[in-house]
């Protein structure tokens, strides 16, 4: 089922400012809006919660999109020109084209859609022929840069589940028959609908949706009392009704097209992106991509609020976003952040200290190189000082002995060596090596240990 919105059918949808309460469901939506990638909505609850309003109204309030004119995927002019399938099978394609605007469409998956419906057929004859004329669309194709919308997700059949796979996570869909192979374009915001207690939806389909919501009838009584008078308004005169509400859409349209405009430069802090990867280990999901839709979805909530860097606010709506509900869920997520900061801020404290080492390392060669030098001069002029003081007392013992032989009176003249150099200078040097030695060694502890006591030099 094709539900087009165009100015003629306008009309009957409702506004989506004018839905009341329900905000987790609109605000999944309009993130999708913003950040396809994010991968889709998968809302659980009962019946008559307004979920089918809420994608039908999302689909009025979006801008229209540009694409080319007459195609049937409503490529974009890009991806018109670049695409394989144009090159290889649209033999007439014309390299100028048309661009025009339309608005967005929700394309509705049914239970019973047979795989041909969804994926689309091929007239092998005219394939080999007329090229793309051979092919007949399928809702995968009617879907390219539109809304999927399928109620009752859980009960679909694992083929087709198969085949959403594979369009999800490449954003194109591959019609094959009889050996030929056809791939076009088939990128699409996912949104499904289930009831919990009618089954559960399969692993793999649940893992490639970004963002899960539990959805429950709004038991406020002015609340209620408010969805009744606005629905009656609404059924009476819809053009009255919706336009009084022209301003808020206009309002959350801008804010969503300023959104997308700059959703490429937000950036997040580490500690943040670490708070991520603690609570998904600690909640045990599988593989990655839980976190990358909660850094997706982080960063779309702050492009939305239009910021360019993600807060830890932004973060923990995230996490509830993508990982469902949870009462102790906030506790959690400020109990890591707090870990991590504290271990940020002591890991300061120690690359401080490190560096206060290093500087000390530094100061200590200088000073064991000042040292060094000291103590070298010290002993020269130690060894200096004990040889000028032997000199003295060798040159007074001398004259000394002169003056008792003088006073001998024996007439004879004793020649003495009284300084016998090469005596003199191997006991200076022994005395000097001796001396230096002990200096030395005590330096050789200091180098060892790296350890020094200036009050001992």
């Amino acid at each position: 089922m094709d539900i087009t919105i165009g100015e003629n059918m306008r009309k009957s949808v409702f506004p989506f400012t004018a839905i009341v309460g329900q905000e987790k469901i609109k605000k999944a939506l309009v993130l999708n809006a913003v950040n396809p990638s994010i991968g889709g909505v998968l809302i659980k609850g009962d019946r008559g919660t307004g979920k089918t309003t809420a994608v039908r109204a999302l689909a009025d309030l979006l801008p229209e999109i540009e694409v080319v004119d007459g195609d049937i995927f409503n490529s974009d002019e890009e991806s018109y020109k670049d695409f394989e399938l144009y090159k290889a099978i649209d033999k007439n394609k014309d390299d100028d084209v048309l661009l025009v605007k339309k608005p967005m469409r929700v394309i509705e998956l049914p239970l019973g859609a047979t795989e041909d419906r969804v994926v689309g057929s091929l007239d092998i004859e005219k394939a080999l022929h007329e090229g793309i004329k051979a092919l007949e669309p399928g809702l995968l194709a009617q879907a390219n840069r539109n809304i999927l919308y399928i109620d009752e997700i859980n009960l679909l059949d694992d083929n087709l589940v198969d085949v959403l796979l594979d369009a999800a996570a490449f954003g194109v869909n591959t019609i094959e028959r009889e050996g030929i192979s056809i791939s076009h374009p088939s990128k699409f915001i996912l949104i499904g609908t289930m009831n919990p207690e009618e089954g559960e939806l399969r692993g793999q389909l649940s893992d490639r949706i970004g963002l899960e919501i539990e959805v429950e009838g709004i038991s406020n009584i002015e609340d209620r009392i408010k969805i009744m008078k606005r629905r009656e308004a609404f059924e009476r005169d819809p053009l009255s009704f919706r336009a009084k509400f022209n301003k808020k859409q206009e309002k959350l349209q801008n804010k969503i097209i300023k959104a997308k405009e700059i959703l490429n430069d937000v950036v997040i802090d580490h500690v943040l992106l670490e708070v991520i990867a603690r609570i998904t280990l600690e909640l045990s999901s599988e593989g990655h991509r839980s976190d990358i839709s909660i850094l997706k979805t982080a960063k779309t909530i702050a492009s939305f609020n239009g910021n360019l860097t993600v807060d830890f606010d932004d973060l923990k709506e995230a996490i509830s976003l993508v990982l469902g509900e949870d009462p102790l869920l906030n506790q959690r997520i400020q109990k890591i952040r707090n870990d991590i900061e504290k271990r940020e801020k002591e890991g300061e404290n120690d690359l401080d200290n490190d560096s206060f080492s290093f500087s000390n390392d530094n100061l200590q060669e200088k000073i064991k190189e000042q040292l060094e030098d000291s103590l070298n001069e010290k002993l020269k002029k130690a060894n200096q000082n004990h040889e000028n003081q032997e000199l003295d007392k060798a040159f007074n013992d001398s004259n000394n002995k002169d003056l008792d032989n003088i006073e001998l009176g024996d007439g004879e003249s004793k020649e003495k060596d009284f300084i016998n150099t090469s005596d003199f200078e191997d006991k200076d040097e022994s005395n000097s090596k001796l001396n230096q030695g002990e200096k030395l060694e005590n330096f050789n502890e200091f180098n060892i240990d790296g350890k020094f006591d200036i009050k001992k030099y």
